[in-house]
């Protein structure tokens, strides 16, 4: 029997209300034992006095790439730079190449991570064929395959009746439509987030309207339909009091964050800098205040990372034509401890549970606990280690960080004990 022994941590489990210092013991990747103090002789023993034994973190957004661009990622560099992040499940979206519309291609996701991953990969299937909005994906058959939800990531769904379609299909099977919002034609080729910023760099913005439009059309098709819909990457200020004002109502609405939409306004773009280009763009700071706020009263449900790997080639390109996004696994917990919760806007429980438990039930997952019975999955963290991140460190191929690397002495390292896969 494999054993690990996990001793002298403050336990924090937000799921079944534990917050207490003492040993947790994993057995063949379960948890076995949990109490002030355990003795097994024939386990590996990690001592963690001075740290926080939490559940393993859980992204439900990330983009690992594979099928289709490895240069910018692949299964194995992805889970690694995950579970060095502290995150022992992730849910992969599928704009891949081929798109993750198939069985065959939910099944491939699948298989392959569960050989190469360092942490628990669940696929996230598209809810058009090709993400082309024009015929719905096989939900039925890709949720057999292993999909946990429905996602056109990376695009949205422009026709509120594909909309209506996937909210009504989803419902059939009791899972989340996550919906990329975004205009296209408020869009209309923009580079940032319109404001005063965009003004003096002389860039094209693209209005916060661009988002809140389509999140106003998705929860007024979520009172039609009765259907769970989640909205990814909230980013504006505007966008948090629709999805306020539909969980006010009764509506089966929820939302995520990003770190960096937690952290950073459009001024990191400073001179053009494409490391902070992504999508939604970073807002200005009055969002970030109601976004923090909303993370904090659970008008937002969890973080997410959105992890978004990118080659240097993709990023280092005249501003129009570089790539959105970054790669968020291995900085997200660092930044959002030591901009959250070492100034005092969240406390220690409440990011640990919206970074594990609160995703997890979100799409139903079976992790997010360390009661008894429940699967190893554990992170580790030092609250009190600083160290500072560099790019070259990353296990991740997409070196992407939107910030500058003298500036990034943050907060806790997560150490990632592994379960049973």
């Amino acid at each position: 029997m494999n054993k690990i022994l996990i001793k002298g941590g403050q336990i924090i489990d937000p799921k079944n209300k534990m917050n207490f210092t003492g040993d947790l013991l994993i057995a063949d990747g379960f948890i076995a034992g949990i109490g002030k103090e355990i003795v097994d002789t024939e386990a590996e023993v990690i001592d963690a006095a001075g740290k926080l034994v939490v559940p393993g973190l859980v992204d439900i957004h990330c983009h690992l790439r594979e099928p289709g661009f490895e240069a910018k990622e692949d299964f194995e560099s992805g889970t690694k730079a995950a579970a060095a992040g502290g995150f022992t499940s992730v849910c992969c979206m599928p704009n891949t190449r081929p798109v993750a519309d198939s069985p065959a291609i939910i099944g491939y996701i699948k298989e392959k991570t569960e050989q190469l991953g360092y942490c628990r990969v669940y696929p996230i299937g598209a809810i058009s064929k090709g993400s082309q909005g024009k015929e719905l994906a096989e939900f039925g058959a890709m949720l057999k395959a292993g999909a946990v939800a429905f996602s056109d990531d990376g695009r949205p769904v422009e026709t509120g009746e594909m909309m209506r379609l996937a909210l009504d299909y989803s419902r059939i099977f009791d899972v989340p439509i996550i919906a990329h919002e975004e205009d296209c034609s408020l869009v209309n080729e923009g580079d940032m987030h319109e404001g005063y910023v965009s003004t003096v760099l002389g860039l094209r913005g693209i209005p916060a309207a661009a988002e809140e439009v389509m999140i106003a059309r998705d929860i007024i098709l979520a009172r039609l339909t009765g259907a769970h819909l989640h909205v990814a990457h909230v980013s504006t200020k505007g966008g948090v009091e629709l999805i306020k004002n539909g969980k006010a109502e009764g509506l089966h609405i929820t939302a995520e964050v990003t770190p960096h939409h937690l952290t950073l306004t459009d001024a990191a773009i400073g001179n053009y800098d494409t490391n902070a280009k992504v999508n939604p763009p970073l807002r200005e700071e009055s969002d970030v205040e109601a976004l923090i706020e909303a993370l904090r009263d659970g008008v937002i449900d969890c973080v997410a990372t959105d992890h978004a790997p990118h080659t240097i080639e993709d990023k280092v390109r005249e501003f129009h034509y570089a790539a959105n996004g970054i790669s968020g696994f291995e900085t997200a917990l660092p930044v959002l401890w030591t901009y959250l919760v070492a100034t005092g806007k969240l406390s220690a429980d409440q990011l640990i549970e919206r970074m594990s438990s609160a995703p997890a039930a979100l799409l139903g997952l079976p992790v997010g606990g360390l009661d008894l019975g429940d699967l190893g999955d554990v992170t580790i963290l030092d609250p009190n280690l600083k160290r500072e991140v560099r790019r070259a460190d990353f296990y991740s191929k997409g070196k992407t960080l939107p910030m500058k690397e003298k500036n990034c002495n943050v907060g806790p390292f997560a150490r990632f004990a592994k379960g049973s896969l």
